[in-house]
């Protein structure tokens, strides 16, 4: 493509974009049933596929507890574990190339897998199973998260660039996706831009403003 029609291609994304934006935001509804949600509705996960529904709180208390069922329902509780113990080394040791990163465990192979968000999208990273048996040793929470619909959600951001603490959370499943989808949705360049930095700023404001803190003695 010449320089031309490469320019016409990002105009035509830019109007794209700006029509999109003033277009009335459309009802959500649940993708079981139909029927109309609110704002604030549960989610439902097919593991296999990785896949979030949109589901009304009947729907959705059909598959509370059921772990043979095609989804399961996505808890809403968040947790912000004060005494976490990783060090510089641990995190080095887990291979993940940026300071942001989900873990979760697939309930049907019990393989856990790190994920963390780029402008593409959710990217998985091998994990070091020697590294993280040793950081679950010494975090013993780590031990209770639900497979398919929980993760630790790592924010080592701030505490690379030396301005805040490093932050981790057992997070519900669709939280991990909805940073995934922010970021992939406002990284620009090759930094990722001012807004995006923003938006990750305030995913992590309303994630620890409804976090439940939680204080755990580390093993040795």
């Amino acid at each position: 493509m010449n320089s031309e029609g490469s320019q016409n291609t990002v105009q035509a994304f830019g109007a794209l974009r700006q029509l999109t934006r003033r277009q009335p935001r459309r009802m959500e509804r649940c993708e079981l049933c139909s029927v109309a949600l609110y704002s604030e509705h549960p989610h439902l996960i097919e593991p296999s596929q990785r896949r979030l529904l949109c589901a009304c709180d009947a729907c959705a208390l059909l598959f509370s507890g059921r772990e043979d069922a095609k989804f399961k329902l996505v808890p809403r509780r968040v947790r912000k574990l004060s005494s976490f113990h990783m060090s510089d080394a641990d995190w080095d040791g887990l291979l993940i190339p940026i300071n942001l990163a989900y873990f979760v465990r697939g309930g049907a192979d019990g393989r856990m897998s790190a994920m963390y968000p780029s402008p593409a999208g959710a990217t998985e990273s091998l994990l070091s199973l020697q590294t993280w048996n040793s950081i679950v040793q010494a975090n013993p929470v780590l031990d209770e998260l639900q497979p398919d619909v929980e993760a630790l959600l790592v924010n080592r951001v701030g505490h690379a660039r030396g301005a805040f603490p490093a932050e981790y959370y057992i997070a519900p499943i669709d939280a991990c996706y909805c940073l995934v989808g922010l970021i992939r949705m406002h990284w620009r360049g090759l930094s990722g831009g001012e807004e995006v930095w923003r938006e990750i700023g305030n995913f992590f404001t309303g994630l620890r403003s409804k976090a439940e803190v939680v204080a755990e003695e580390a093993n040795a």
